[in-house]
């Protein structure tokens, strides 16, 4: 059987997926979303940003996961944490994931 050319380890697999299972959640993209033009911000002006239905709590919660995974970064500023994204490559990702979804909403 003929391999990729991208000859991926285990490990490096098991990392990918790490990634890509950390931002599976609508939240989690729009998160990202805001931030690619906003950064950095605090969870308020996230919050405030995504709308009427984002609660605080469970956005700390989001942002936890995100800085906690390598996909944001924080920096503390007195009593406020700012986020941003860790690695701009990540975005790439996401561009690549609208073209996979244009294509499956066509067919």
């Amino acid at each position: 059987m003929k391999r990729s050319k991208r000859n991926y380890s285990g490990d490096d697999l098991e990392a990918m997926a790490k990634i890509l299972k950390t931002v599976a959640h609508p939240v989690k993209l729009e998160i990202l979303e805001v931030l690619e033009s906003h950064e950095p911000m605090d969870v308020s002006s996230l919050c405030a940003e995504i709308g009427a239905e984002c609660r605080i709590s469970m956005m700390s919660q989001h942002l936890a996961k995100m800085k906690d995974n390598g996909i944001l970064k924080s920096e503390k500023k007195g009593k406020q944490v700012f986020y941003s994204i860790a690695n701009r490559s990540l975005l790439n990702v996401l561009d690549g994931m609208t073209g996979v979804f244009d294509a499956v909403k066509r067919s």
